[in-house]
């Protein structure tokens, strides 16, 4: 497949690889699209849907300029996955509730975080210094933190909402670990508190946008840098978070299963991020919030929902995408629509087979919320190609 919707509404014209889109979806980005910077068009990926300000699933080249909501609050989320050298052969039911049992022991999930005693110290001090620097600058920021310490205490924990740790099988019976965070409480501060500037601005320069959510810093300005560095310090967290909960679950996994090996390097990719890239011949600053970057030979994890297929995928580097591809299946209605929609027996049974919380507080994260991964990827074959196909077994969700 290949794009299957332009919006021409705008400035420059906005490219979808999907027509199952809500109206409010491209509203949000046909207001994007007249933005005065944006570079050469706005890509939409399949898995696209509305989103606070900028669209999720949107990639955006802008020149000179950076639209923070574009980014959005959970800086850096994003997927890791690695294979071993165990089979399905290896674990059953009752071994995998153990694993399910001691993985949720060993990882605070929700707003729960790792106590003072256990916090991963070492792995958290050293982004302390640029931390300090930042909060010098900004004590505001300081503040929304909470208590100084907690940002040390989340380094290696889930978060909520749509994030997990899986156990997957793939198409010849190989064990994977999968999971899927970013950077906690402390990015999601940094990225409201920027986010807020960011409106200010715009109304200290009398700046009229058609939706202030897509406030925005340009190059120069006094808060251009301070973002750029604040939300590369929260990327650099969440991959670094991402790996010391891989540790962990490893750790889990060594205390119950047989001896195993990592077969297959971790893939480690952001998809609520920016990066200073090159396209169409310009250096731009490109946001890609609900997408991942899928350069030609780039790795990438594209998850279903918790009783769905997810994929290891290799990118194409499709110009017309700005290199990238979806991030997941995508929701098809909101969390307060899926929980007066759907009961507990149906969570059961489009869950079966997978050991995973069955309860009212995970109904909207159940399967029929979100889009049909299988269609999702048909409609970026020309964006990536699928490496494995796993198939969860296990799954522990925030």
């Amino acid at each position: 497949m290949t794009i299957k919707t332009v919006l021409t509404e705008g400035n420059v014209p906005v490219k979808i690889w999907t027509d199952e889109i809500e109206d409010r979806a491209k509203q949000q980005l046909s207001n994007i699209a007249n933005l005065p910077f944006i570079h050469k068009h706005v890509a939409a990926m399949p898995d696209v849907h509305t989103g606070i300000g900028a669209t999720i699933g949107s990639v955006i080249a802008c020149h000179k300029a950076i639209i923070p909501a574009a980014v959005g609050v959970d800086i850096g989320c994003g997927m890791i996955a690695c294979r071993l050298s165990l089979t399905a052969n290896d674990i059953d039911e009752k071994l995998l509730k153990t694993l399910f049992d001691q993985i949720s022991r060993d990882i605070p999930v929700g707003r729960d975080q790792h106590k003072e005693d256990r916090a991963l110290v070492e792995r958290a001090l050293p982004f302390e210094t640029q931390l300090m620097l930042m909060t010098e600058k900004h004590p505001k920021l300081l503040k929304s933190f909470g208590k100084s310490s907690s940002w040390i205490c989340q380094m290696g924990t889930l978060g909520s909402g749509n994030h997990f740790i899986e156990l997957c099988l793939d198409e010849q019976q190989r064990l994977w670990i999968m999971l899927h965070s970013g950077s906690r409480g402390i990015g999601n501060a940094i990225g409201n508190y920027f986010i807020e500037l960011a409106r200010k601005d715009m109304e200290q320069w009398f700046i009229q946008l058609p939706d202030r959510d897509l406030a925005y810093f340009p190059e120069g300005c006094d808060h251009f840098n301070d973002y750029t560095h604040a939300v590369d310090w929260a990327q650099r967290y969440a991959f670094e978070n991402r790996q010391a909960m891989l540790d962990l679950v490893l750790a889990a996994l060594k205390r119950h299963l047989p001896p195993f090996e990592i077969t297959t390097e971790a893939v480690n990719c952001h998809h609520n991020y920016v990066a200073h890239e090159h396209h169409f011949d310009a250096n731009v600053w490109v946001t890609r919030k609900g997408a991942i970057r899928a350069r030609a030979g780039d790795l990438g994890i594209i998850p279903g929902s918790m009783g769905a297929k997810s994929y290891i995928v290799r990118g194409k580097g499709n110009p017309e995408s700005f290199h990238s591809c979806a991030h997941g299946a995508g929701r098809k209605m909101s969390r307060t629509a899926a929980e007066k929609e759907f009961t507990i027996a149906d969570l059961i049974a489009q869950t079966e087979g997978v050991i995973c919380r069955k309860d009212k507080g995970v109904l909207d994260e159940i399967p029929s919320a979100y889009k049909d991964i299988d269609v999702v990827m048909a409609n970026q074959s020309d964006l990536v190609e699928v490496v494995h196909t796993l198939k969860q077994i296990l799954c522990v969700k925030g």
